[in-house]
């Protein structure tokens, strides 16, 4: 396993993190902690998780991910052998019905003191290393969305009143170091500014979407990761498995997520579908396996951080995993840039 150093903290981050999202919907505890096992085993000590997971969000299920992980803590006692990472809910207006989250989550001093201390017993430690703001306040181009759209919103939390609580939560000790998710060159910069001005804490990573379907932070934010010392930790590096080729002529194998679930359409429009067929037929051509070759693509960018990976099955885990140890030639690279010319970022 490669290891690299979260923004400019001390914390030595596995290059694979292992990604928890479908725990309590797709995956059972039993076959959570299978993979957590396994993860560690490998030299993963990276763990990623929110406290709206698993997905997709329900009342039902809210919170079920980080009691999984919180079970095998307290099973294991290895709680020092992990970095581990979670989420705080941005506000809900733009996200559908919340109301299970503090009658709607904020990102406000109140709900965030609530939220940490309900995800610290949720997962039955007394800090988190990587305490994150899952997306922002103010309504931008996220989730989907590659576009700028201006919204007047006149009730909006303010970043710097964010920021202040997460400081007090790292002086607390509940919290070790804070980052953000889903984020703007604008967003990471005023929580950069306003950390400097008022000698709040700094954020160290940035949590956003990258693969070969949506190369998009590499506008934008790829120079701020590194000049700024706040890494990318990568999400969807697989584009929902559509990398893997698994759902290539419009296959939906049972049980998978795209044909369990129809909300999940993100990389699956015409132009995201062609260029998947594209960069896996490349894959095949030079006898590599096509998710490998995706994965090992986001291991390579000097911005990357961490490589966000998920799995409901240990094949998948393994193989995903695996990718640490793939090196894609230089020829591999040149004609991804070509498939990438003729597809420029088809999937936000």
């Amino acid at each position: 396993m490669e290891y690299r150093k979260l923004g400019d903290t001390d914390l030595d981050v596995s290059l694979i993190c292992l990604g928890t999202m479908t725990w309590g919907e797709q995956n059972s505890l039993e076959e959570a902690h299978e993979q957590l096992d396994y993860a560690l085993a490998q030299g993963v000590n990276f763990i990623d998780s929110a406290e709206m997971y698993p997905v997709p969000p329900r009342a039902e299920t809210q919170g079920r991910t980080e009691a999984y992980i919180g079970e095998w803590l307290a099973r294991r006692g290895n709680r020092e052998r992990v970095v581990l990472a979670t989420k705080v809910s941005g506000r809900s207006d733009a996200q559908g019905d919340w109301r299970h989250l503090r009658g709607g989550p904020r990102l406000s001093r109140e709900h965030i003191h609530q939220a940490v201390r309900d995800s610290l017993r949720r997962l039955q430690t007394d800090y988190i290393d990587l305490y994150q703001v899952h997306w922002p306040e103010r309504t931008t181009n996220f989730f989907g969305q590659l576009g700028y759209r201006h919204r007047q919103q006149d009730d909006l939390v303010p970043i710097g009143e964010t920021l202040e609580a997460l400081t007090e939560l790292v002086r607390e000790g509940l919290v070790r170091h804070i980052g953000v998710s889903n984020e703007t060159p604008w967003g990471v910069m005023q929580y950069l500014c306003e950390a400097e001005r008022s000698g709040l804490a700094r954020i160290v990573g940035i949590q956003n979407p990258y693969n070969l379907l949506n190369r998009s932070f590499e506008v934008g934010l790829a120079e701020m990761a590194i000049r700024e010392r706040v890494g990318l930790l990568a999400y969807s590096p697989l584009a929902m498995a559509m990398l893997t080729g698994k759902y290539a002529g419009g296959a939906r194998p049972p049980g998978a997520r795209l044909t369990r679930f129809e909300r999940f359409q993100r990389y699956s429009g015409p132009q995201a579908v062609a260029a998947s067929e594209a960069y896996v037929a490349l894959a095949r051509r030079h006898g590599l396996d096509p998710g490998a070759m995706a994965l090992a693509f986001v291991n390579s960018r000097e911005f990357v951080t961490s490589n966000i990976i998920g799995a409901t099955r240990m094949d998948q885990l393994a193989a995903n995993i695996a990718s640490v140890s793939v090196t894609l030639p230089a020829e591999v690279l040149e004609e991804i840039e070509a498939v990438h010319r003729q597809y420029c970022n088809p999937a936000p």
